[in-house]
Parts: structure tokens; C-alpha cells; sequence
């Protein structure tokens, strides 16, 4: 142990209560909301955005960076020595930075659709890219503490369960904050003064303002060391009980399948996740049981049974875990959730082993301390739950790479049928390596394969309800007046992405031919039940909609809104000359002017 440092590791900015300690906390917590103001400025306005915004590959590993580091440094500070406490963050950086780069870069513009923010980090990469660093804090921090690479069991439970309660405890404070500044700002804002209620509304303000209480709740609860550890015990407690309920309830599942049968569990479609969150679930409450192992903290008899037979139970659950995968796997081809959910059982699997070995080594091992072995199963499946993590979200093993390879593969070798082959998923759900497999199906040699890949593609957002593998298709017109024809070019095959099939069945589209504007050359009306389409015809007789009308702006109660059909059926309509002239603004035509209405007049003028 060095001079610089005390028994607890702490270093020479001194205990828990000093000045220099406190200061070097609000320091972090100040420059931390500074960085995320100024980050925040650069995109306030997505219209007009400045960088580092308008590099999505920088703005998002700095969205991470900033957010989650400054984190570790105010767990870290006054508890690791300088140097390494550098070398992690400067660790932590680099993983956030790699993890940040590739979740922006891999990603597709159809995955966000026309007019919305542009990539920037993809869900759920950095909810586990904060776990990867929580792990790996209570990892290097216990490691520092002790002066050794592997440190004693109890110091990791200590530090990470603490940590917990410290970082619930820190939200819930500054959550806490901000309700009592709105009420003030609420009670200046009943007498007339409202310029609090105007400063807690500056982003300047509030950024800064948020780390910086933030910064302070984590310092005022490490000073108070005892009482941490107080509230923490009765947390653990309270759990450890829960322990008791859960393992009646997965018993009591797993006995009751031999009799109901496991078709019911697939029927969900969510069956892997069930089952992967209820041996979670047990996984956390052991630990609550177990805590650190020593003699003093050993539970009641009963728990101590309760914990074994948990353990025992994790095998059969993440085997079902399995077995579902494997038949969704079988059936539907490999998707990034579904690996990511693979990889989550294999994470359970290395729990599973490690608990059940310890829960019966009594049984061969004489003398075996009572669960030890799973103080190294801990450790040792932290370590692999980094590496897991860095390897699903980097190029290593990245799950939309996985899902594009295998989703191809079974499309060649004729596993799915062309028509039924999920093009969307290329499109919209697997980034830039879906994009690209979509490019080549565009290219087929197979008809049904390239026009479907050529009507996905063409489709501008995930949320458009369009038969993407349907072929070409005639719409449906009722003409008007009877008889009258359509201009040539109008009425013939065009692909679901095209917004005239959706004119589909007889009498949901009328059409009519007038020439509109008085240039001799014919527009199509094409109404439905709520406007009037106008679509023209360029100089190379492609067909397009150039805009649309709708019938008033108001609505009295109980009134129903006229059948656009119906007006145009009857010509109950016809072009007028505007009331106002449109407007050039900077050098580019307004329209027409927007006729005002006031609602609350028509409503209020309605009889009742």
C-alpha cells in the first residue's frame, strides 16, 4: 500500500467527506454538462444542424462518450489511484468509441425513413454498452483496491452492490431536484413572476444544472458510507426473500410441462424471453442470498435450501431457452435479436453451469463451503459478458451481418420461397449489409425476386403498410362522368408502392379528366372518401400527383364531412381564381394564401 493511499484504496484527494474530493466531483459534473450542452446545441434544430451533429459516426460515440464516462470518473475518483482511474477512462473511451462508431456506420436510411433525424445510435447498443462498463468497473475498481488482478469475492460484491444503491439513490435525488424547482417555479409563475420557470427552460441552464446535482448526489451519499450499506443490507433482504417465491414459481413451471406440453410456451412468440428473464431473474436473487459468502452474512436455512434448488432450476430453463431458439432459428432463419437472445443464453448457460456445480459439489466434494464456487462463476462470466458484448456490437460478430448472411443463404438454397422472403427485413431492419443484399435480389435473374426487392426498395418509410411481394396491379376507377375514358397511361399496372393502388376494389376511387389549369392539355381528379387528388403528366408522360384538396377545415358536433366521391360524381366543383395572390418570400413562390377559420366559432354557432 502506498503512502498516497489509505487502507480502503482511496487516494490522496483524501476521504469521502473532503473538500479537494468534493470540488474534484462538481468539477466532472460541470464539465460533463458542458460537453452535453454543447452537444445538445448541434442538434436542437434539425433543420439547421451543426457539427458534430452532421457527422452521425462522431455525434454518437460523443453521445456515449459524454454521458457515461464522466459516470465512471465520479465513481472512480477518490477510490482508484489517479493513474489508473486515467487508464480506464481512456479504456472505457475507446470501447465506447468503437461500439458508438459501429452502431452509427452500420446503419441504413431506410431505418429511419425521409425527414427524420438522421442514424445515430441503434437500440439497444447502448443500454449494453453501459452494462459492459458497469461490469468492467466493479472489476478494475476491487482489482486497484486490493493491488492484485483477481480480488477477493467480497470486495467485488461490496463495491458493485454499493454502486447500485448509490446510482438508484443519485437518479431518485436529482429526479427530486427538478420536481421541487418546477413547483417553485409553479408558485413565482401564480404571483406574476416568472423568470425561474423561464430559466429552467434554457438548455444552458439545465444540462449543466443536471450533472452537476447529479456530481453532488453522489458524493453526499459516498460520505455516508454507513448509511449506504445500511439501506443496501435491507435491500439484499428484502430481495432474498423474493428468492423464495421465484423458485416455487419456476418449480412449479417446469414440473407442470410434462403435463401441458411446450406448445403453448412457442404459441407466445416471446417464449425464449420468458424464459431467459425469469432465469435472469433467479440469477440476481442467488446473489441477493449468497451476497459476499462470509460466515456472518449466511442466510436462514430455509433460504440457503431455496438457493440451491434455484440454482439446479437455471439448466432446465435456459435449455428451453435454447430449444426455442432453435426451433425459431429452424423456422425463420437467423435476425439480430434472435442472436442477440442466443447470446444471452450462452451468458446464462456459463451462470448455469457455475451454479449448478456449486449447488451439488457437496455431494462429491467433503468440506465444500456452502455455494463458493459460485464467487469465481461470478467473476469469470463478468469478463465473458464484456467480451460478448464487444463482439456483438463491433464488427466482430455483428448480428446484422449474421442476419443478412443467413437470411440470403436460405433464400438460395430455396428454404423460404421468393414471394414469402421477408424483403423488408433488408430494408429496414439489418442496416447498410441489408441494403446491399437488397441491391443484389433488385438484379435477379428470378422475376419474383427482383420486382419484389424493386417494390421494397421503393418504399420510403418501415411504417408504410405495402405488399411488397404482390405484383404490378390495374387500379380500380369509377369514371365520371359514366362513359367518359382516361387519358392513355393513366389507368394501367403499377406496384404497391405506388399511390394509386391503393385504389383496389370498385367504388373506392372516382376519377375524373379536366383540364384544370386551361393549358389544352387534360389532369386526372382521382377522389376518395376524404379528398381530391390532382395528378399530371409531364413531357415524358409519367403520371404524378401534384397535390391535393380536401373539403373545409371545421367540424360542427355530430356533422359528418361530405363524401369527396360523391362531389365529384355530381361536378360539384370547379377551378376559381384566388382571392389573394401568392407571394414570392426570399426568392421562392408561398402558394396560395391558407384560408383562416375559427373553429371555436363554428362549434360554438352549432344548435344544441
Amino acid at each position: 500500500m502506498t503512502d498516497a493511499t489509505d487502507a480502503t484504496g482511496r487516494d490522496s484527494l483524501g476521504r469521502t467527506g473532503s473538500p479537494r474530493l468534493a470540488a474534484a466531483r462538481l468539477a466532472i459534473g460541470l464539465a460533463q454538462g458542458a460537453a452535453l450542452w454543447w452537444l445538445y446545441r448541434s442538434v436542437r434544430e434539425p433543420e439547421a444542424m451543426v457539427w458534430p451533429a452532421t457527422v452521425p459516426e462522431l455525434f454518437g460515440p460523443l453521445a456515449m462518450i459524454l454521458v457515461m464516462v464522466p459516470v465512471l470518473m465520479l465513481a472512480g475518483v477518490g477510490r482508484m489511484r489517479w493513474p489508473v482511474l486515467l487508464g480506464w477512462a481512456v479504456g472505457a473511451t475507446v470501447f465506447l468509441a468503437l461500439l458508438g462508431w459501429h452502431g452509427v456506420a452500420g446503419q441504413g436510411a431506410g431505418e429511419y425513413g425521409p425527414g427524420r433525424y438522421p442514424p445515430f445510435l441503434p437500440w439497444p447498443m447502448p443500454l449494453f454498452a453501459a452494462t459492459a462498463l458497469f461490469i468492467g468497473h466493479h472489476l478494475v475498481l476491487p482489482a486497484d483496491m486490493e493491488r492484485r488482478w483477481i480480488a477477493a469475492f467480497p470486495t467485488y460484491f461490496d463495491t458493485a452492490w454499493k454502486a447500485g444503491v448509490q446510482l438508484a439513490l443519485s437518479i431518485g435525488f436529482t429526479g427530486a431536484f427538478w420536481l421541487l424547482l418546477f413547483l417553485g417555479a409553479a408558485l413565482f409563475k401564480v404571483i406574476g413572476l416568472e423568470f425561474l420557470g423561464d430559466l429552467i427552460s434554457k438548455d444552458w441552464f439545465s444540462i449543466p444544472v443536471t450533472t452537476v446535482i447529479f456530481a453532488t448526489a453522489v458524493h453526499l451519499t459516498d460520505v455516508r458510507d454507513g448509511l449506504i450499506r445500511g439501506v443496501r443490507s435491507v435491500v439484499l433482504m428484502l430481495l432474498s426473500w423474493l428468492l423464495l417465491l421465484m423458485t416455487v414459481l419456476a418449480a412449479g413451471f417446469l414440473a407442470a410441462l410434462p403435463f401441458t406440453g411446450l406448445d403453448g410456451l412457442w404459441e407466445t412468440g416471446s417464449a425464449t424471453a420468458l424464459v431467459l428473464s425469469a432465469a435472469a431473474a433467479l440469477i440476481i436473487l442467488i446473489n441477493t442470498a449468497y451476497q459476499d459468502g462470509r460466515a456472518d452474512n449466511l442466510p436462514p436455512a430455509i433460504l440457503r435450501v431455496t438457493v440451491r434448488v434455484a440454482a439446479v432450476l437455471l439448466t432446465p430453463l435456459i435449455v428451453i431457452a435454447f430449444w426455442g431458439l432453435a426451433l425459431r432459428i429452424g423456422q425463420h432463419g437467423l435476425t439480430p435479436d434472435r442472436i442477440i437472445a442466443f447470446a444471452c443464453a450462452a451468458i446464462g448457460a456459463a451462470y448455469a453451469a457455475g451454479y449448478g456445480f456449486a449447488a451439488l459439489s457437496p455431494f462429491w466434494r467433503k468440506g465444500a463451503g456452502w455455494m463458493q464456487p459460485l464467487e469465481r462463476t461470478n467473476v469469470w462470466t463478468a469478463v465473458l459478458e464484456i467480451a460478448v458484448i464487444l463482439a456483438l456490437f463491433s464488427p466482430i460478430a455483428d448480428p446484422a451481418r449474421l442476419s443478412v448472411a443467413d437470411q440470403m443463404a436460405r433464400l438460395e438454397r430455396g428454404a423460404v420461397k421468393p414471394d414469402a422472403f421477408d424483403y423488408r427485413f433488408l430494408r429496414f431492419q439489418s442496416g447498410k449489409a441489408g441494403e446491399a443484399a437488397l441491391a443484389r435480389l433488385v438484379r435477379s435473374s428470378d422475376p419474383v425476386i427482383a420486382r419484389s426487392a424493386r417494390n421494397v426498395m421503393a418504399v420510403e418509410s418501415r411504417w408504410d403498410d405495402v405488399d411488397v411481394g404482390s405484383p404490378n396491379r390495374t387500379p380500380q376507377y369509377e369514371v365520371a362522368p359514366a362513359g367518359a375514358a382516361l387519358p392513355p397511361g393513366f389507368a394501367v399496372p403499377v406496384p404497391p408502392t405506388d399511390e394509386r393502388a391503393g385504389c383496389n376494389a370498385p367504388g373506392t376511387c372516382v376519377a375524373s379528366v379536366r383540364d384544370m389549369n386551361g393549358d389544352g392539355s387534360p389532369e386526372v381528379l382521382v377522389a376518395n372518401n376524404w379528398s381530391i387528388q390532382l395528378w399530371t403528366r409531364d413531357a415524358g408522360g409519367a403520371w404524378s400527383r401534384a397535390g391535393q384538396w380536401t373539403h373545409g377545415q371545421c367540424s360542427r358536433p355530430g356533422e359528418t364531412r361530405a363524401d369527396m366521391r360523391d362531389i365529384l360524381r355530381k361536378g360539384e366543383l370547379r377551378p376559381v381564381a384566388p382571392l389573394w395572390p401568392e407571394l414570392e418570400i426570399g426568392g421562392v413562390r408561398s402558394g396560395p394564401i391558407e384560408p383562416y377559420k375559427d373553429c371555436r366559432r363554428v362549434i360554438a354557432s352549432a344548435p344544441r
